[in-house]
C-alpha cells in the first residue's frame, strides 16, 4: 500500500467515524429523536469517543511525513 492510499484510507475512516460519533452523540444527548439510543448516556459516551478517534485519524491522515522520515 502506498503512502497516498494509506493516508486517504485514514482520512476516509476518520470522517466516517466522526460522522457516526456525531450522530450517536446527538442521539445520546436527546437532540436526535427516534432511536433506542435517544437519551442514553451510554451512546453519548460511545459517540464522543468515536468522534475523538475520528478526529485523530483525520489529523494523522493529513499530516505530512517529517523530513527525517524514510519510506521502507
Amino acid at each position: 500500500m502506498t503512502s497516498g492510499i494509506g493516508r486517504m484510507t485514514l482520512i476516509t475512516v476518520g470522517v466516517i467515524a466522526l460522522i457516526l460519533g456525531g450522530i450517536w452523540t446527538g442521539q445520546g444527548m436527546n437532540l436526535i429523536p427516534g432511536s433506542f439510543m435517544t437519551g442514553s448516556r451510554m451512546w453519548l459516551s460511545i459517540g464522543l469517543i468515536l468522534a475523538i478517534v475520528g478526529i485523530i485519524l483525520i489529523v494523522l491522515g493529513l499530516r505530512r511525513p517529517g523530513h527525517g522520515h524514510t519510506n521502507t
